[in-house]
C-alpha cells in the first residue's frame, strides 16, 4: 500500500514535529507533502486521486481532515488520520493513539472499511458540524494565533450567554419550530480530547444525528460539562436527538455553521445530508 502523508504544520500545538523520523523508521512505501495555505491540502488530496495511490494520511486536526476528504469521497483511494491538531474528534472515534509515534506504528495494522460521509449545501463533512453556539465558538477559535483545548474552553466559558436562536426544521415529512443553544449534525461521535456530543452516534449506521441543545438555565452548564464528560450528553432533559438521513433547517438570523470544526456563512436553507458509504478510510484494528 503506498500512503501519501498531507501534513498540516500550523494545526494544532506542533504535535507534528518529528514525524518524518516516525514515518521512516516504521514504513517505507510513502511520500510526504506539506501545506502552505488553506485548501491546499484539498488540491494534493485530489492529485493522489488522479495518481491512484491508496490512501492519504491527513496529519493534522479535523480541519486538514476535512480538506482531505473532499477530494476522497467516492473514490478507491482511502483516508487515514494522524490525529495533530487541536481537538482530533475523528482520529479519536475510528481509534487513532493520541501518541503520534504510536499513531504512526498503527498504520502498519489498519483494515479500509467505508463509512457514511455528509454535506451542508454541498459542502462536505466526516465528524461533527452544526449551527448555534458550537460555530460560534468555532468563528472565534479560527482567529486565535495560539489554538489548543485550554484556550477553546476558555472562549467556550466567555461566550456562555450566547442568546439561542430560533430555527425552522424539516425532515422524515415533518415540519416543527424550534429555539435552541445549538443544533450539531454528529456522523460521528465526538467534537475532541473526550467531548461527546453524540455518544451513540455510528460512521456506517447510514444516519445521521441531530443533537438539539434547548434552551437552559445557565446554573446547568456544570451539568452539562459533567455529561459531556462522561459521555451522556444524551440523557438531558434539555437535549433531543433526532435520527435521520437528512434535514433541513432555517433561521432568519443566523447562518453561521461550521464543518468539522471550521466557521463558514451560507445561506437558507440549509440542507444537510448523509451519503451512505461513500468514504473509504483507514481503521486500525482493535487492541486485543
Amino acid at each position: 500500500m503506498k500512503i501519501r502523508f498531507i501534513i498540516n504544520p500550523t494545526a494544532g500545538t506542533g504535535k507534528h514535529k518529528g514525524i518524518d523520523n516516525y514515518i521512516a523508521k516504521y514504513l517505507q512505501n510513502y511520500e510526504i507533502f506539506y501545506t502552505k495555505k488553506a485548501g491546499e491540502a484539498t488540491e494534493i488530496s485530489k492529485d493522489a486521486v488522479r495518481r491512484k495511490i491508496d490512501a492519504v494520511v491527513a496529519v493534522g486536526g479535523d480541519g486538514t481532515v476535512n480538506e482531505c476528504l473532499r477530494s476522497l469521497i467516492n473514490t478507491n483511494t482511502a483516508l487515514g488520520i494522524i490525529p495533530c491538531g487541536s481537538g482530533n474528534g475523528f482520529a479519536y472515534h475510528i481509534g487513532m493513539e493520541r501518541n503520534t509515534e504510536k499513531a504512526i506504528r498503527q498504520l502498519k495494522n489498519v483494515k479500509t472499511k467505508y463509512i457514511d460521509s455528509c454535506s451542508v449545501n454541498g459542502m462536505p463533512f466526516v465528524n461533527v458540524s452544526g449551527i448555534g453556539f458550537d460555530a460560534h465558538v468555532a468563528k472565534l477559535f479560527s482567529n486565535l494565533q495560539n489554538r489548543g483545548f485550554s484556550n477553546y474552553i476558555k472562549i467556550i466559558l466567555q461566550e456562555i450567554s450566547y442568546t439561542p436562536h430560533k430555527y425552522s426544521l424539516k425532515y422524515d415529512g415533518s415540519e416543527r419550530k424550534i429555539t435552541a443553544f445549538m443544533i450539531a449534525f454528529a456522523n460521528a461521535s465526538q467534537y475532541g480530547n473526550d467531548t461527546y456530543i453524540s455518544p451513540m452516534a455510528d460512521i456506517k449506521d447510514g444516519l445521521l444525528d441531530f443533537v438539539i441543545i434547548k434552551e437552559f438555565p445557565r446554573w446547568h452548564i456544570p451539568f452539562f460539562l459533567i455529561q459531556i464528560a462522561l459521555g451522556k450528553i444524551h440523557l438531558s432533559k434539555y437535549v433531543e436527538i433526532v435520527k435521520s438521513k437528512k434535514m433541513e433547517i432555517r433561521s432568519q438570523k443566523n447562518t453561521l455553521i461550521h464543518l468539522d470544526g471550521e466557521p463558514y456563512t451560507t445561506t437558507n436553507p440549509i440542507k444537510i445530508s448523509l451519503l451512505e458509504k461513500s468514504l473509504k478510510i483507514l481503521q486500525p484494528y482493535e487492541k486485543k
